[in-house]
């Protein structure tokens, strides 16, 4: 079967299995390797894309229920060459690791930066609680997000 989207505000048409998972045609038809492949049942979280702006974890979506919509990976969240406030946030804070969970982590901040911009940490570690960092605790990743709430707040009063 064919689909078409929209993936990283690039159309994308290409034929594919009708049992392709989202995150299979991500990372091997379209070579986007920043989307991870966990668990494959939607505990991990590391497959977090957006469908249509919502996160979702691509592990449990097939590619064709992507069809005619627009999806963004962590690849898509940088804009002209400079970071976004999540991806600074993430280096300043030191809230990766391995790296591992990072891109979906990224994904599901970023998405509640959208909607909430001044999240309380109660509202972060909500948000986060579909996805599993081995690694750091979840201290650093909430300091990452304050972090970019921080610095997206000045930036706007400074515009």
């Amino acid at each position: 079967m064919q689909v078409t989207m929209i993936v990283n505000d690039v159309e994308v048409t290409r034929e594919i299995e009708g049992r392709l998972l989202l995150v299979h045609f991500l990372r091997d038809t379209l070579s986007l390797t920043g989307t991870h492949w966990g668990c494959d049942t939607s505990n991990c979280g590391t497959c977090v894309v957006w469908l249509d702006g919502e996160p979702v974890k691509s592990c449990t979506v097939l590619a064709a229920m992507a069809d005619g919509h627009e999806v963004r990976t962590v690849e898509g969240l940088a804009k002209g060459g400079e970071l976004d406030p999540i991806q600074e946030g993430f280096m300043q804070c030191h809230g990766l690791q391995c790296g591992f969970c990072t891109p979906g982590m990224m994904m599901t901040c970023r998405a509640l930066l959208d909607k909430n911009p001044d999240p309380t940490d109660a509202e972060i570690r909500e948000a986060i609680s579909g996805q599993i960092c081995r690694c750091t605790g979840y201290s650093t990743i909430v300091r990452s997000v304050r972090w970019a709430s921080v610095h997206e707040a000045a930036a706007a009063v400074n515009q």
